[in-house]
């Protein structure tokens, strides 16, 4: 059975129909891409899915339960977790402040600080910025910011809306290499 699945689900900006009839299933356990041009609804598919955005009509499941019409703190409580585009951390707060907004929903304090030296690993350049401002990171370690964040959250699917925007080729690698490692761990990556 289908992790995520999206029936015949459309999307509106106002008169704009941005969202018509799409239809797919996401695997558990996969690495799925969602590939097309500027403008051609991939943002607001992952929008649609984590709740920030109303659909329409159609159907979106998750875990064989209908969330079409769920918030997006209980959408991530429920194991989906949204980094958008251009990152959205929290310029003013530090690294670890803006690691700890990523568990705000979990009450397991151990597991919580087992996950943050997870994230930590997988990033140490995170580790070694833990109080800095998170608006001073570079771009690319504002991104593994992002990522890390929403691992706090122990999803059971990580979407990544273009990861590696306005990264160097150096960051985008090290992006994509720590992106597998997450799928390895059991978490399911749509990507945009």
């Amino acid at each position: 059975e289908a992790l995520l699945k999206f029936d015949d689900v459309h999307v509106h900006y106002g008169a704009i129909h941005a969202l018509k009839g799409v239809s797919f299933s996401v695997p558990a356990g996969k690495i799925v891409t969602l590939i097309g041009c500027n403008g051609a609804g991939k943002s607001t598919t992952l929008r649609a899915a984590s709740g920030m955005l109303k659909v329409s009509s159609g159907k979106i499941s998750f875990l064989g339960h209908e969330v079409t019409a769920g918030r997006p703190d209980k959408l991530v409580s429920l194991g989906i977790c949204h980094v958008p585009e251009g990152r959205g951390i929290f310029a003013n707060l530090t690294v670890a402040e803006n690691l700890s907004l990523g568990c705000f929903i979990r009450k397991d304090g151990e597991s919580i600080k087992k996950d943050r030296d997870f994230v930590l690993d997988l990033f140490p350049r995170l580790k070694e910025r833990l109080w800095q401002n998170a608006g001073t990171l570079s771009g690319g370690e504002q991104q593994m910011l992002a990522i890390a964040r929403a691992l706090m959250a122990r999803p059971k699917i990580l979407f990544l809306d273009e990861p590696s925007l306005g990264l160097s080729p150096q960051n985008i690698e090290k992006i994509f290499n720590t992106i597998v490692k997450i799928n390895e761990q059991g978490t399911t990556i749509f990507l945009v």
